[in-house]
Protein backbone atom coordinates (compact mmCIF):
# COMPACT_ATOMS: atom_id res chain seq x y z
CA UNK A 1 0.00 0.00 0.00
CA UNK A 2 1.22 3.49 -0.90
CA UNK A 3 1.37 5.97 1.95
CA UNK A 4 -0.61 9.19 2.03
CA UNK A 5 0.10 12.77 3.04
CA UNK A 6 -2.25 15.62 3.87
CA UNK A 7 -1.24 19.27 3.55
CA UNK A 8 -2.50 22.31 5.39
CA UNK A 9 -1.33 25.86 5.97
CA UNK A 10 -1.48 28.32 8.82
CA UNK A 11 -0.72 32.04 8.92
CA UNK A 12 2.06 33.10 11.30
CA UNK A 13 3.85 36.39 11.96
CA UNK A 14 6.73 35.00 9.87
CA UNK A 15 4.53 34.09 6.91
CA UNK A 16 2.17 31.26 6.03
CA UNK A 17 3.52 27.84 6.93
CA UNK A 18 2.73 24.64 5.08
CA UNK A 19 2.64 21.32 6.94
CA UNK A 20 2.79 17.82 5.51
CA UNK A 21 1.34 15.10 7.72
CA UNK A 22 1.58 11.38 6.92
CA UNK A 23 -0.10 8.54 8.74
CA UNK A 24 2.91 8.56 11.09
CA UNK A 25 3.10 12.26 11.92
CA UNK A 26 4.44 15.61 10.71
CA UNK A 27 7.02 14.91 8.02
CA UNK A 28 7.50 18.42 6.72
CA UNK A 29 7.03 22.08 7.58
CA UNK A 30 7.94 24.96 5.30
CA UNK A 31 7.26 28.59 4.54
CA UNK A 32 4.77 28.91 1.69
CA UNK A 33 6.40 32.05 0.23
CA UNK A 34 9.78 30.35 -0.06
CA UNK A 35 8.39 27.63 -2.36
CA UNK A 36 10.87 25.18 -0.93
CA UNK A 37 9.34 22.25 -2.78
CA UNK A 38 7.83 20.52 0.25
CA UNK A 39 4.92 19.12 -1.74
CA UNK A 40 7.19 17.98 -4.54
CA UNK A 41 9.51 16.17 -2.12
CA UNK A 42 6.63 14.40 -0.40
CA UNK A 43 4.77 13.42 -3.55
CA UNK A 44 7.65 12.95 -5.99
CA UNK A 45 10.64 11.71 -4.01
CA UNK A 46 8.66 9.64 -1.53
CA UNK A 47 5.83 8.69 -3.88
CA UNK A 48 3.13 9.49 -1.34
CA UNK A 49 -0.43 10.16 -2.46
CA UNK A 50 -2.00 13.47 -1.46
CA UNK A 51 -5.27 13.25 0.44
CA UNK A 52 -7.63 15.96 1.61
CA UNK A 53 -7.75 15.28 5.35
CA UNK A 54 -8.15 18.43 7.49
CA UNK A 55 -8.51 16.28 10.61
CA UNK A 56 -5.01 14.88 10.04
CA UNK A 57 -3.41 18.33 9.83
CA UNK A 58 -5.51 20.03 12.52
CA UNK A 59 -3.26 19.37 15.52
CA UNK A 60 -0.06 20.46 13.77
CA UNK A 61 -1.68 23.63 12.42
CA UNK A 62 -3.19 24.46 15.79
CA UNK A 63 0.07 23.88 17.64
CA UNK A 64 2.06 26.00 15.16
CA UNK A 65 -0.44 28.85 15.56
CA UNK A 66 -0.33 28.58 19.37
CA UNK A 67 3.48 28.48 19.34
CA UNK A 68 3.71 31.66 17.25
CA UNK A 69 1.23 33.36 19.59
CA UNK A 70 3.50 32.51 22.53
CA UNK A 71 0.96 30.09 24.06
CA UNK A 72 2.73 26.76 23.33
CA UNK A 73 6.16 25.73 24.53
CA UNK A 74 6.22 22.01 23.70
CA UNK A 75 4.83 20.40 20.58
CA UNK A 76 2.74 17.28 21.08
CA UNK A 77 2.38 16.18 17.46
CA UNK A 78 4.07 12.99 16.33
CA UNK A 79 7.12 13.47 14.11
CA UNK A 80 7.72 11.40 10.98
CA UNK A 81 11.46 11.42 10.21
CA UNK A 82 11.22 9.89 6.71
CA UNK A 83 12.79 12.90 4.94
CA UNK A 84 16.00 12.53 6.97
CA UNK A 85 18.99 10.22 6.72
CA UNK A 86 20.01 8.19 9.77
CA UNK A 87 22.73 10.73 10.69
CA UNK A 88 20.38 13.69 10.21
CA UNK A 89 17.77 11.89 12.31
CA UNK A 90 20.25 11.35 15.12
CA UNK A 91 21.40 14.99 15.14
CA UNK A 92 17.91 16.45 14.73
CA UNK A 93 16.51 13.93 17.23
CA UNK A 94 19.12 14.98 19.78
CA UNK A 95 18.16 18.61 19.24
CA UNK A 96 14.44 17.79 19.48
CA UNK A 97 14.87 15.83 22.72
CA UNK A 98 17.46 17.94 24.55
CA UNK A 99 17.05 21.63 23.70
CA UNK A 100 13.83 22.99 25.12
CA UNK A 101 11.89 26.21 24.69
CA UNK A 102 13.91 29.29 25.54
CA UNK A 103 17.24 27.44 25.40
CA UNK A 104 19.93 27.28 22.74
CA UNK A 105 22.94 25.15 21.95
CA UNK A 106 25.97 25.89 19.77
CA UNK A 107 26.72 23.90 16.64
CA UNK A 108 29.72 22.38 18.42
CA UNK A 109 27.72 21.45 21.51
CA UNK A 110 25.08 19.74 19.38
CA UNK A 111 27.80 17.89 17.48
CA UNK A 112 29.15 16.55 20.79
CA UNK A 113 25.71 15.75 22.23
CA UNK A 114 24.63 13.79 19.16
CA UNK A 115 27.71 11.53 19.34
CA UNK A 116 27.67 11.12 15.57
CA UNK A 117 31.20 12.29 14.84
CA UNK A 118 29.70 15.01 12.64
CA UNK A 119 31.84 18.17 12.90
CA UNK A 120 30.27 21.46 13.99
CA UNK A 121 30.41 22.91 10.45
CA UNK A 122 28.37 19.98 9.13
CA UNK A 123 25.80 20.48 11.91
CA UNK A 124 24.95 23.79 10.23
CA UNK A 125 24.21 21.95 6.97
CA UNK A 126 21.98 19.48 8.81
CA UNK A 127 20.10 22.37 10.42
CA UNK A 128 19.69 24.02 7.01
CA UNK A 129 18.23 20.80 5.63
CA UNK A 130 15.84 20.24 8.57
CA UNK A 131 12.51 19.25 6.96
CA UNK A 132 10.51 20.04 10.11
CA UNK A 133 11.59 23.52 11.30
CA UNK A 134 9.96 25.08 14.34
CA UNK A 135 8.68 21.69 15.60
CA UNK A 136 12.25 20.35 15.39
CA UNK A 137 13.78 23.63 16.61
CA UNK A 138 16.83 24.25 14.41
CA UNK A 139 16.46 27.95 15.27
CA UNK A 140 17.78 27.04 18.74
CA UNK A 141 21.20 26.14 17.33
CA UNK A 142 23.52 29.15 17.37
CA UNK A 143 27.11 29.94 16.54
CA UNK A 144 29.63 30.32 19.34
CA UNK A 145 30.04 34.00 18.39
CA UNK A 146 26.50 34.98 17.36
CA UNK A 147 23.25 33.69 15.93
CA UNK A 148 24.64 31.75 13.00
CA UNK A 149 22.51 31.19 9.92
CA UNK A 150 18.91 30.27 9.32
CA UNK A 151 17.35 29.08 6.08
CA UNK A 152 13.69 29.51 7.06
CA UNK A 153 11.33 32.42 6.77
CA UNK A 154 13.31 35.60 6.14
CA UNK A 155 16.61 34.10 7.26
CA UNK A 156 18.44 35.27 10.36
CA UNK A 157 15.76 37.87 11.18
CA UNK A 158 13.23 35.03 11.52
CA UNK A 159 15.64 33.17 13.78
CA UNK A 160 16.04 36.31 15.89
CA UNK A 161 12.23 36.67 16.08
CA UNK A 162 11.78 33.04 17.19
CA UNK A 163 14.52 33.24 19.83
CA UNK A 164 13.03 36.50 21.11
CA UNK A 165 9.56 34.93 21.27
CA UNK A 166 11.03 32.13 23.40
CA UNK A 167 12.85 34.58 25.67
CA UNK A 168 16.35 33.42 24.74
CA UNK A 169 17.07 36.86 23.25
CA UNK A 170 15.91 40.14 24.70
CA UNK A 171 13.67 42.29 22.48
CA UNK A 172 15.44 45.13 20.74
CA UNK A 173 14.34 48.71 21.23
CA UNK A 174 12.18 50.20 18.51
CA UNK A 175 12.95 53.89 17.99
CA UNK A 176 9.94 54.73 15.80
Amino acid sequence: MVGTVAFGSVPTPLGDMLVAVTEDGVAGVGWVHRSDGLKERMLGRLGLVEVDDPARTAQALSELAEYHEGRLRTFGVAVDWRLTSSVQRRVLGTLYETVGYGKAVTYGELAARSRTGVPARAIGSIMGANPIPIIVPCHRVVAGNGLGGFSGGEGVESKRWLLTLEGYLQPTLDWD
